[in-house]
């Protein structure tokens, strides 16, 4: 009896607490702290800027480093402006002879370009102990004894820490980085493609690294690169090959951040490689937040740079951003957030079921929980549920710089080449398979459909009837209409397939679709690719192998129809068309051409586009190359994926932005108001447990009265 009395005492007491809901799943965070709260389904396998490619890292080290150049948050299309540099690079084109040429000079003419480049002064990097030095002027953690590593864990582990300005050499460092033998850079070969000198520089870098000992550090700064020159400490000039416009974009992307050789050096102690202390783990950057925790099987947290430099919130957007309340920190000095905690969540559910509650700011939105975020009105347009809208939960939708397409091989004996039968059939197949359908069916209408190579908010891309893709399309009361089948059944007969028989042969037409899709949830999917080619009378077979099987079929050219990706690296057309860039063909040349296309004139058309700076022509020659393309229907474009994010009322500035990796810096959190919501969406309901006791103790009393009457009577 005492015991069941003092739970529920205990229980009374609970119910009275009004410091945080018992199910707060940070009871060592502050409650009204301002912190931003995420998850994280993996952990990032790269967090060394020379090595990082994927989205998952970049969401991390975007915050951390800090390129020459960035893209502005508000403004669409995405649009380049500087970072760390005093303002966008100066292009000189130069002949042969290192003789300047003028801006018009056609590409063939042009030998090198040069972008100059001024650096912002006062830019410093993060506190790290790689910068700490000892009163004689040497550095304090640069010669790790055994006996000093004994306490040592993580970074957080030494006593000091110290930081410096970033200068042009940092640049420099970082570019020659790129070619490091031990890195492996994703884009190394890319780069010494343009960048002039580094592919001499990666191969001595080669054979110099084979003959020093391997616990020795690699010091980049005994070897020079031709193709950069350091003119002073905020002043550099990059030299790359040929013209190459959209080499700005890469300026824009971790991989040219600036590296201080002290933490290379730091880092390349075999002490430190032992306990697995590395840049891959603990990044040293300039931007807005430095990880200050990596715990990748938990949590890992962003805390403020207390040495970042002056930023401040953009002033200007595009045409409704003030309405939408995105200028309302307008001016403000950048970041808002003082951390950020990243909490891993394997599980779609209880992340989803914590958001709810309030525990994460912003949530994507999953087929799992759609229907209940998300419903149809009778217009057929998306709004959000009335539980979400009761929570103050808004949602922001984003058309994401990504094409999904099918692709025919045009090495095929019957899908491929550029006789009038085959594109006919090829026309035919785009007409039938309906995007629309697929989108609204396994996509939960998240998408948008491809009428050309070039998605949303990259130039090039076109909205009205001028967009439409007239092969596929009608535009119809002002808006594009697939056209009928009929249509279709046209061109297949046109193409001696009427109903979908080969009138050459009398036999029925048989396709093959490769794919790398073979687990039991992509069943419906290729169930309905079937149906969209029986429309025709083609029969279509599947043939699923693994991913690599697949791409070893893409490869040799083995694969008659398949299916592919494509999200841009940077947004500039040249990004998409060279995908059907004859030179760039699998089979021949083991390019990104998966569909082996070539047509001489779009051949000619894409030298003379990727060469060229945003304008009129240009635009005039991307509507040419859209115009072959379409007609030679080497692919059908697919669609163009739609992101969902949702986020609570106490969320502001969340303006999807498909390019800008460094978005949360701008980000900005109302602490208070969560604070307010999460206690009370997270209230204790006590009263059924105590109900339930009372319920067990009424039922016990009388058997505790008869035993303590029992006990009485045998004892008199």
């Amino acid at each position: 009896m005492k015991f069941f009395l003092l739970l529920i005492t205990l229980i009374a007491l609970a119910s009275c607490d009004k410091q945080r809901p018992p199910n707060d799943p940070y009871p060592s965070e502050s409650a009204v702290g301002n912190t931003l709260y995420m998850a994280f389904a993996e952990r990032p396998k790269h967090l060394d800027p020379a090595r990082a490619y994927s989205d998952n890292e970049y969401g991390l080290i975007a915050q951390i480093y800090e390129p020459l150049y960035q893209y502005n948050y508000l403004k669409r299309p995405y649009t380049l402006e500087p970072l760390t540099a005093t303002g966008l690079p100066t292009i000189r084109l130069l002949d042969s002879g290192l003789q300047p040429l003028p801006d018009s000079a056609p590409a063939d003419s042009v030998a090198y370009s040069e972008y100059d480049i001024q650096i912002k002064p006062g830019i410093r990097y993060q506190p790290h102990p790689a910068f700490a030095r000892l009163p004689d002027g040497n550095y304090r953690y640069h010669a790790l004894t055994q006996d000093a590593l004994s306490n040592i864990h993580g970074i957080g582990d030494f006593e000091e820490t110290a930081a410096r300005e970033v200068i042009a050499q940092d640049y420099l460092y970082q570019i020659m980085r790129l070619v490091h033998p031990q890195l492996h850079s994703p884009i190394a070969e890319l780069m010494q493609d343009y960048i002039f000198g580094l592919k001499e520089l990666g191969q001595q870098l080669e054979q110099d690294f084979r003959k020093q000992p391997p616990e020795a550090f690699f010091d980049l700064r005994n070897y020079k690169l031709e193709g950069v020159k350091v003119v002073d400490d905020h002043h550099l000039i990059i030299r790359i090959k040929g013209k190459y416009p959209q080499f700005r974009f890469w300026l824009a992307m971790p991989f040219f951040a600036p590296m201080p050789w002290e933490a290379d050096a730091f880092y390349a102690q075999p002490g430190l490689v032992a306990k697995n202390i590395s840049l891959d783990w603990f990044p040293v950057g300039s931007g807005a937040f430095m990880l200050s925790e990596n715990n990748p099987n938990r949590r890992m947290l962003l805390s403020r740079n207390p040495n970042f430099h002056e930023e401040y919130y953009p002033a200007e957007g595009e045409a409704g951003d003030a309405a939408a309340g995105y200028l309302r920190d307008a001016g403000h000095k950048l970041p808002f957030l003082d951390r950020v905690l990243y909490t891993l969540e394997k599980e779609s559910i209880p992340y989803w079921n914590k958001f709810l509650q309030g525990y994460y700011d912003s949530s994507g939105l999953s087929s799992d929980n759609f229907d209940q975020a998300v419903q149809f009105s009778g217009q057929g347009a998306m709004e959000l549920s009335p539980a979400m809208k009761e929570k103050g939960i808004e949602l922001k939708t984003s058309v994401a710089t990504t094409l999904f397409y099918m692709g025919f091989n045009m090495l095929d004996p019957i899908l491929g080449g550029a006789t009038d039968r085959a594109i006919k059939l090829r026309q035919a197949i785009g007409i039938a398979v309906d995007y629309e359908e697929f989108i609204a069916i396994f996509a939960n209408g998240r998408g948008v459909p491809a009428q050309g190579v070039i998605p949303p908010g990259i130039y090039g891309n076109e909205e009205g009837e001028a967009s439409i893709n007239p092969f596929i399309y009608d535009w119809v009361n002002g808006e594009a209409q697939r056209k009928n089948l009929a249509a279709a059944q046209k061109l297949m007969e046109e193409a001696g397939y009427p109903g979908g028989v080969d009138s050459s042969t009398g036999k029925q037409l048989i396709l093959y679709l490769d794919t790398s899709a073979n687990g039991p949830d992509s069943k419906a999917t290729m169930n309905w690719y079937r149906k969209q080619f029986a429309k025709l009378g083609i029969q279509l077979v599947i043939r699923a192998t693994d991913y690599n099987q697949f791409q070893q079929k893409i490869q040799a050219g083995n694969a008659q129809i398949y299916t592919l990706g494509w999200n841009a690296d940077y947004p500039d057309p040249e990004n998409f068309f060279f995908l059907l860039y004859g030179p760039n063909a699998k089979v021949a040349n083991g390019g990104e051409n998966a569909s082996n296309y070539r047509n001489e004139p779009f051949d000619r058309l894409f030298e003379r586009m990727r060469s060229m700076d945003d304008g009129p022509e240009r635009l005039k020659l991307i509507r040419q190359m859209h115009d072959i393309i379409r007609h030679d229907a080497p692919w059908l474009f697919g669609y163009h994926p739609k992101g969902f994010a949702l986020h609570h009322a106490w969320y502001s500035n969340l303006k999807p932005n498909q390019m800008a990796n460094n978005e949360i810096k701008y980000l900005h959190i109302d602490p208070v108001l969560r604070e307010h919501d999460r206690r009370a969406w997270n209230r204790p309901v006590y009263w059924p447990f105590i109900a339930a006791l009372l319920i067990l103790i009424a039922a016990l009393v009388p058997a505790w009265l008869s035993y303590r009457k029992r006990q009485r009577a045998s004892i008199s």
